[in-house]
């Protein structure tokens, strides 16, 4: 016979609620890992040929000949991509926890603080992309920024098998990985957040697909705001400076 989500897997009692809760968190956090992916993608594509685009087509001559400094310019087009991002990663991980919620009666913990990192990782990945459109071409700015998330990407997966096999090297190289870019550590960040104080406990914080090992500190969510705010200033220095 077909099981659904909501037919008795094993023994009612309280190992059966810990359980239904466990299987309710990891689809969950499957389906936000999805999210953030989209929103990483979706950030990086809608910023990549904002300046350099314009740039190529000579079409920011009209912009930058009006009395409004660069500064301004790229101040303006982060204010716009921030308030798109935002609409989007509500609708997306709405659509997500609507879902879970209809289906199962489930409730995602400390839900604000996990929304609020997976909008973090939206802008820094925005502000990056911004950054290297000031200065690169649109196709160099794609390929710099997915290269960069793909390195996160493969450090964290290197962090995690360090972790569980007690490797420091290979924990080390995740962590200078999330330092070059730290968008996968607040993902895991966002998940632990969002994970049931007893599964914290137990250590069954699910990433996506997989166990997180190793969480990131609150630390990290503080650099990653340096991280943006460097960034951001990057992209209006180099714009400023550029030979239009």
């Amino acid at each position: 016979m077909q099981r659904d989500l909501t037919t008795p897997m094993i023994a009612s009692g309280p190992t059966e609620t810990i359980f239904r809760k466990g299987l309710y968190n990891f689809m969950t956090t499957a389906g936000l890992y999805v999210v953030n992916f989209l929103t990483i993608a979706m950030a990086a594509m809608v910023s990549a040929d904002t300046l350099a685009g314009e740039i190529g087509s000579g079409a920011i001559q009209t912009i930058v000949a009006k009395p409004v400094r660069r500064a301004e310019v790229v101040l303006g087009k982060w204010l716009g991509f921030a308030g798109l991002l935002a609409l989007y990663v509500l609708f997306m991980t709405g659509g997500v926890l609507g879902i879970a919620y209809v289906m199962v009666g489930y409730r995602v913990p400390n839900l604000a603080a996990g929304i609020g990192l997976l909008y973090l990782i939206a802008l820094l990945v925005m502000t990056l992309t911004l950054a290297c459109s000031s200065r690169l071409s649109t196709l160099a700015t794609g390929g710099v920024v997915f290269g960069v998330y793909g390195l996160a990407v493969l450090g964290g997966w290197v962090e995690q098998i360090g972790a569980l096999l007690e490797n420091q090297t290979a924990v080390n190289v995740g962590i200078i990985s999330s330092l070059i870019i730290p968008t996968e550590a607040l993902w895991r960040r966002a998940s632990f957040e969002m994970t049931p104080p007893l599964a914290q406990a137990l250590g069954m914080v699910m990433s996506g697909p997989f166990v997180t090992l190793s969480v990131p500190s609150p630390l990290m969510v503080g650099y990653a705001g340096l991280y943006l705010a460097v960034a951001l200033a990057l992209a209006v220095r180099q714009f400023s400076r550029r030979d239009l």
